[in-house]
């Protein structure tokens, strides 16, 4: 961030720029758009794998830019931001493990992730997304 030159959100080129904070969905900043460098696209995944918000998941509706000691998950299949939703929450109920100063950086992909399934190698989806849309919230997504 301190490389880059910040403006405001209501600048209509501002490109988010996201690190490891567990508030606004980790958006820390608003950026000018860095020629040279493409910025991540919307719908990743971001996990802080550090810091005092170590394991914040959020899902980026805009395209960013990032931090150091963020992680990008990208699904290996199309999946609906409700689904996303739930994943989120099965990876921020691991942060207990992280408490007094455990860092994530190393450990993040040995994170068992337990999803609902249809059978033990395929994720029930449909499962995920109406237990999300059943939340109070869902309508604002």
């Amino acid at each position: 961030l301190n490389n880059c030159e910040e403006t405001t959100a209501d600048d209509i080129n501002a490109i988010n720029f996201v690190s490891r904070s567990r508030e606004n969905n980790g958006v820390t900043a608003y950026i000018k758009r860095i020629p040279e460098i493409e910025p991540q696209k919307e719908g990743l995944i971001t996990v802080a794998g550090g810091g005092s918000s170590v394991l914040s998941t959020f899902i980026q509706k805009k395209s960013f830019y990032s931090g150091r000691d963020l992680y990008l998950l990208e699904p290996k299949e199309e999946i609906s931001i409700y689904v996303k939703l739930y994943i989120c929450t099965i990876i921020m109920s691991n942060k207990y493990k992280y408490s007094f100063g455990r860092q994530a950086n190393k450990t993040l992909g040995k994170i068992r992730i337990v999803l609902p399934s249809k059978s033990k190698k395929i994720p029930d989806y449909v499962y995920m997304e109406n237990y999300i849309k059943s939340l109070p919230f869902s309508d604002k997504l």
